[in-house]
């Protein structure tokens, strides 16, 4: 890429450009590097990501500043403070960051009264041994790292929970207790007979209230990082914990192979590891685009109306994404930098 090879480089650009506008979002991508790939249309996560790489940052800072940038802007109130309150009323934050040099991974879930929670999982890394730190620990080692504590309840977030009680707390995620939870607020005991019936599926999220910064970025080198960061499941039990701080499920990178990122109902999608198969499948050769959808596919025999997307790339650049087609939801759109557009670009993959 050195400057002054004047017209021949300038024709390859010109090539490459009209193979990117060409190639439908979710097939097989042109493949260039770096590349920057994130769920859904978060733009200013991509943008800052990919100046994070521009002025020369490493894969695991534009991580971290690309996800962050949602933790500010609070993307769709999914991600960062004053959204998605719990049965208490009370906003959590889950994030993790991954290195695929190293294999190491940090994460904090269940994090109380910290912004930053993406910057904590980084931290997680830099100054521990350990991959997952929770609750009020977690909130802790953040304050020793130097973190403000920060009220995260806001009056969106307030707003929310008064509204949910006042319709007898529903939707919420109880079975098989006594009132019951399909009518009434709790508290709730168990009943002496469980029942055991077909799982509803379907997410209880609405389809517009998107969830999770899911972000994968592979350098000139080929070196992979991802990492997610979001307020989880909206009036979730306190303490509930689902794919995006899991290794795996959430996101996951190896800079041998790819990486992946996944975004939907975490309590279903973390049980069949996405994001690592995901970057197995590529690691066996598979294109991005068709191991986001076999992914896909596997999660869909046992859970066919679940409500969830996949986004993958490999080490040369190529990318792709999935998702599982249910009402409300056929579409999904992600966010793509790379050399091949003159800027961080929205992409469209239909369900599958």
């Amino acid at each position: 890429m050195a400057a002054g090879r004047g017209g021949d480089w300038q024709g390859v650009m010109v090539a490459l450009l009209w193979l990117a506008v060409l190639t439908p979002a979710g097939a097989a991508s042109a493949a260039a590097l770096p590349v920057v790939i994130n769920t859904w249309a978060f733009r200013t996560a991509a943008e800052t990501a990919w100046r994070v790489l521009e002025s020369g940052g490493s894969e695991l800072d534009a991580v971290e500043r690309g996800c962050g940038q949602c933790e500010i802007d609070q993307c769709d109130g999914s991600v960062g403070y004053g959204g998605s309150p719990d049965e208490s009323g009370e906003t959590t934050l889950d994030a993790m960051i991954m290195d695929g040099n190293t294999m190491e991974v940090g994460a904090v879930a269940d994090l109380r009264r910290v912004k930053n929670a993406i910057g904590v999982a980084r931290k997680v890394i830099e100054y521990t041994k350990h991959t997952l730190l929770v609750g009020e620990s977690a909130s802790l080692f953040a304050v020793r790292m130097g973190f403000p504590y920060e009220d995260l309840t806001t009056q969106k977030s307030l707003s929310l929970y008064s509204e949910w009680l006042n319709q007898s707390c529903q939707p919420n995620y109880w079975k098989n207790v006594v009132p019951d939870s399909s009518k009434s607020c709790g508290p709730y005991k168990r009943r002496e007979e469980v029942t055991y019936k077909e799982e509803q599926t379907s997410s209880q999220r609405s389809f517009h209230n998107h969830d999770t910064i899911g972000m994968v970025v592979i350098g000139v080198s080929g070196t992979v990082a991802s990492g997610t960061s979001t307020n989880g499941a909206i009036h979730k039990l306190p303490g509930r914990v689902g794919d995006s701080p899991i290794a795996g499920a959430g996101s996951y990178a190896d800079s041998t192979a790819g990486g992946a990122a996944a975004t939907g109902d975490g309590d279903i999608m973390m049980r069949f590891l996405p994001s690592y198969q995901a970057v197995e499948y590529m690691r066996m050769g598979t294109d991005p685009a068709v191991a986001c959808q076999k992914v896909i596919s596997r999660i869909q025999k046992y859970a066919p109306t679940f409500f969830g997307a996949i986004i993958c790339a490999n080490t040369t650049g190529s990318y792709g994404a999935a998702c599982n087609k249910i009402p409300g939801f056929t579409q999904f759109h992600f966010m793509v930098s790379s050399p091949l557009l003159s800027r961080p670009t929205e992409q469209v993959v239909d369900c599958i």
